[in-house]
């Protein structure tokens, strides 16, 4: 059987149906990372806006949300343990709609702060969940195209709100957000929990009937879940508490996971995603500001389009100047690393942060990982003025490419390749045993 024939044996509608239930829980995260960057240049505007934004205050707006995403990362981690993976994501909408309509309607920065604060509470808790979700439930054959899933669709939120944007100012574009918040927990209410928590609850036939439900129909379940159990079984022989997750055999999976999603923040792209506009306003660009964001939402959603087609094929691993007559170098430079980021580093870690953290520390070790993420890029969105104040535009980027460097280096040398292969044989690899 040729390896197109085994993925389509194993492909379901409701596996399908999960993917892009979460993925459109991933929209929602992307449409709020993108948010800042059509709407700020608008709510400082005084004849938009009925209350001032400072500078300051306009980098608070941009950098909240992914310190509300750290707390939120952190908290997520026992609400997957203890209320499940998909009802968690499905939790995510509250303070995602809540935070929203403070936004839209607000009448002060406070408003919108503690706005941008609920929607990235929200964004942590839901970005600790997809990943951990689908590596459970998708069949490891398709794994690495609909793991990949929520980050087309959260690229395509990116890029949907970089649209809207350049139509409507932003009161009226976090009114559209909010609403887009609704597909995805309607969704989510026609696909199955995760077998693994079942089974960690102690409900081996609600495991069992939720594996059934993800799998094709008729297909025989037995040796998966006779294998998931044993693993499950295992694991429950030893302790299971946040500090397993610091032992030593647990040391590579957990390093690599916290490491890959360092290198992505450092690589300077929420940066990018967050003030586009800005920085092209900065570059003294002849496309349009607005356009050109549009171009590299564009592109970020086409890349991680052929990053989907790639990545079982390929596996995993895989200062100033005068720009008179070139004004469109700086939109091309932004394009190719957009492009290369939504191939490699943009999805990569999520879905390998779901592979390689062992079961029996999944939900903490996530809940750390995805800490270490919306922590960086709090610092990265935060600070990203202060540096440009510091040493420039230019030598802000300098800095962001010698990361991109040292990743590349540490992928080649540090990161397995996980391509095929079932959770259990890439524990196996990463720690030398089954967890006792």
């Amino acid at each position: 059987m040729s390896d197109k024939s085994e993925k389509l044996s194993v492909l379901s509608l409701t596996q399908i149906v999960a993917a892009f239930g979460l993925s459109m829980c991933a929209f929602s995260i992307g449409n709020a990372a993108a948010y800042t960057s059509p709407a700020l240049p608008s709510m400082t505007n005084k004849n938009v806006t009925s209350f001032s934004v400072s500078t300051q205050e306009a980098s608070w707006v941009g950098g909240i949300m992914p310190l509300a995403g750290l707390v939120g990362g952190i908290l997520g981690g026992p609400l997957i343990m203890y209320v499940g993976r998909k009802m968690t994501a499905m939790l995510s909408f509250v303070p995602f709609f809540i935070g929203w309509t403070l936004i839209a309607f607000a009448s002060s920065v406070a408003m919108v702060l503690v706005g941008r604060g609920l929607s990235g509470f929200a964004v942590g808790v839901a970005s600790l969940a997809l990943p951990v979700y689908l590596s459970e439930a998708i069949h490891p054959l398709i794994r690495g195209i609909l793991g990949l899933m929520p980050t087309l669709i959260g690229n395509f939120g990116m890029l949907s709100c970089f649209i809207i944007g350049y139509f409507a100012n932003w009161s009226p574009l976090a009114i559209i957000s909010g609403l887009l918040c609704i597909p995805f927990l309607v969704l989510l209410f026609f696909v199955p929990e995760s077998p693994r928590w079942y089974l960690t609850k102690g409900k081996p036939e609600r495991a069992e009937s939720a594996l059934t439900r993800l799998r094709r129909k008729n297909t025989n379940v037995a040796d998966e879940f006779k294998e998931m159990t044993k693993r499950l079984a295992d694991e429950a022989e030893g302790s299971n508490t946040c500090k397993d997750i610091f032992q030593k055999k647990y040391f590579k999976p957990v390093s690599i996971a916290v490491a890959l999603m360092i290198f992505q923040q450092l690589s300077g792209i929420s940066a990018v995603i967050f003030y586009t506009v800005m920085i092209f306003n900065m570059s003294d660009s002849s496309v349009d500001s607005y356009l050109s964001t549009i171009i590299v939402g564009t592109v970020n959603f086409m890349a991680s389009l052929l990053a989907i087609f790639n990545i079982d094929h390929a596996g995993r691993k895989s200062r100033e100047m005068n720009l008179d007559g070139v004004g469109w170098v700086p939109l091309v430079c932004l394009v190719i690393y957009v492009l290369g980021f939504s191939m490699g580093f943009g999805p990569i870690p999520w879905l390998m942060m779901g592979e390689i953290l062992p079961s029996r520390i999944r939900a903490p070790a996530a809940s750390l990982v995805v800490g270490c993420n919306w922590g960086f890029t709090f610092i990265v969105t935060k600070t990203f003025q202060d540096l440009i104040d510091l040493v420039g535009a230019h030598g802000a980027f300098v800095f962001f490419c010698a990361v991109c460097i040292i990743a590349l280096v540490f992928v080649i040398f540090i990161v397995p390749e996980t391509k095929n292969k079932s959770l259990e044989q890439i524990e196996e690899e990463l720690t030398g045993g089954s967890g006792k």
